[in-house]
């Protein structure tokens, strides 16, 4: 029997975010190994015109929830959906709601936050900072409350190059910046985001940093622990390969791979693509639970979840392994290719110029408009490439994690516990694991039909002869300019290719 499923059983559970990706993997595996549990409380709002039981219905009728429900046939009862605005300072959580999860939480998972890297600063201090302080306020308040752990990101701290698994602290406290966010407007706001984030790269990764501090500023009494997973990816193996609901991480640019948008990334090939499967983060994330409560550390513990320093798998290699997945190559076989760890039609380290992506796209939107139908190619070709500029910093830097305290978690565990909450990323396949992932991307996220694979790699094969085609052309033209303008060009080309003497 697992200790650790075990110590769920007949728990009370708050989990925030649980409609997210992670929300939604984390609630599964609670329910498939301790089905016995008491409650879970989850805070919703409503969406889309869907009431609150709506939504639970609509998560719990995904294909994720299948192996769950046949270990928990009652799950919808173990469900209490709270409303709650996590945009609103009082959180918007009525009276009664608040009692009883005051009166009732044992545990406390603090999931969500807003992932968007180019969000405003003020909605990004809300989510991932003032949030998480009344969240934090609400534990303390908590009588039967035996952990709180709170899911950050192992890039809070990604300005610097070797992060340990302790709390560093940012230029300006955070209860400063929670203030000034109250009365500042959102033009001055955008004029001084520069200079408050300061090296780092975006309002995310600075805002997070800013909760870690108030985790451990306001925490007091409680028994906290902070987990830091880096890029989360598809399911591994819980409940099965490569589940995965939503574009972020890799998953847009293996989208945008698949459908022919993206032939190249601005890369370092070398750099370490430190993706993690979400199962290996939740297993984590429940092991840490049960550890801060049952054994109290004296104080707050971090947990880097992370896959670079023990298990590295490179951009350009991943690279290889989603092309070879598009066009069923064996991944032996491009691995074999020559220079494959350095170079690549797509994910590489060469320089493209925005105008090999804009202009198929131009000239598609004026065939479209031509045949009478709505452009469409050239808004989405500029949402891809801020995305991919957004990704930038992050797929051409490599990070050194400490992970002592992740291993020494991993020591306690008893040989029953490392099999079913298995967060050793040293046992993970990378070949496999992308495999799944992209066609778990094509199954589970695009609900494609998988018999149209084979009409999907024809698809992508003529996209790819056009895409080559284009950057001919785009050459040659190049080069008949420069050989108009250049007698150096024209000498060149004269001693490459020297005229006949008739």
């Amino acid at each position: 029997m697992s200790t650790i499923a075990a110590f769920y059983g007949g728990k009370s559970i708050l989990i925030t975010g649980a409609t997210g990706f992670l929300g939604k993997v984390l609630m599964e595996k609670l329910f498939r190994t301790s089905p016995d549990l008491k409650v879970i409380y989850i805070l919703v709002r409503p969406k889309a015109g869907q009431t609150l039981q709506q939504r639970v219905v609509q998560i719990l009728n995904s294909k994720l929830f299948e192996k769950a429900k046949e270990v928990c046939p009652n799950v919808h009862e173990k469900i209490r959906a709270v409303y709650a605005d996590l945009n609103q300072n009082d959180l918007a959580i009525s009276k009664g709601d608040m009692q009883e999860l005051l009166s009732c939480t044992n545990i406390v998972f603090h999931c969500a936050a807003t992932v968007r890297f180019n969000d405003h600063l003020r909605h990004a201090v809300q989510l991932n900072v003032t949030a998480t302080q009344k969240l934090l306020l609400m534990a303390s308040q908590m009588p039967k409350l035996e952990a709180f752990i709170h899911i950050s990101t192992a890039f809070s701290n990604c300005n610097l190059k070797h992060i340990d698994e302790v709390i560093y602290p940012c230029p300006v406290e955070p209860k400063k910046i929670i203030d000034s966010m109250e009365w500042l407007d959102d033009a001055i706001i955008d004029e001084i985001t520069p200079k408050l984030i300061g090296d780092q790269p975006n309002t995310y990764t600075y805002t997070k940093a800013l909760g870690e501090m108030v985790v451990q500023q306001e925490g007091g009494n409680l028994n906290v622990a902070i987990v830091r997973p880096s890029i989360v990816g598809a399911t591994w193996q819980e409940p099965f390969p490569g589940w995965v609901d939503n574009l972020n991480g890799p998953s847009g640019l293996i989208i945008a791979t698949g459908k022919g948008f993206l032939r190249a990334l601005r890369a370092t090939p070398m750099a370490v693509a430190d993706v993690i499967p979400v199962d290996i983060v939740v297993n984590l994330t429940l092991a840490v639970g049960w550890y801060t409560a049952v054994q109290r550390p004296k104080s707050t513990l971090i947990y880097h979840c992370t896959s670079g320093n023990l298990n590295p798998c490179y951009w350009g290699k991943m690279g290889f392994q989603v092309l070879a997945t598009f066009e069923k190559i064996p991944f032996e076989r491009a691995f074999r290719r020559p220079n494959a760890d350095l170079t690549s039609n797509t994910f590489t380290t060469q320089y493209w110029n925005a105008v090999s992506h804009w202009a198929p796209a131009i000239i598609y939107d004026f065939y479209l408009r031509l045949t009478g139908r709505k452009p469409r190619m050239t808004k989405l070709m500029n949402r891809l490439l801020r995305t991919v500029s957004m990704l930038e910093y992050f797929i051409n830097r490599s990070w050194e994690w400490s992970t002592c305290n992740t291993e020494m978690l991993m020591s306690k565990l008893s040989p029953e516990d490392q099999r079913v909450f298995n967060f050793d990323v040293r046992q993970l396949n990378w070949l496999e694991y992308i495999e799944n992932y992209v066609l778990g991307i094509k199954k589970y996220l695009l609900k494609e039909d998988m018999a149209g694979i084979p009409e999907a790699k024809q698809h992508l094969k003529r996209l790819r002869n056009i895409h080559y085609l284009f950057n001919t052309a785009l050459f040659l033209i190049a080069w008949r300019l420069l050989m108009a303008r250049s007698q150096m060009a024209r000498n060149v080309w004269f001693f490459i290719c020297p005229p006949y003497n008739l």
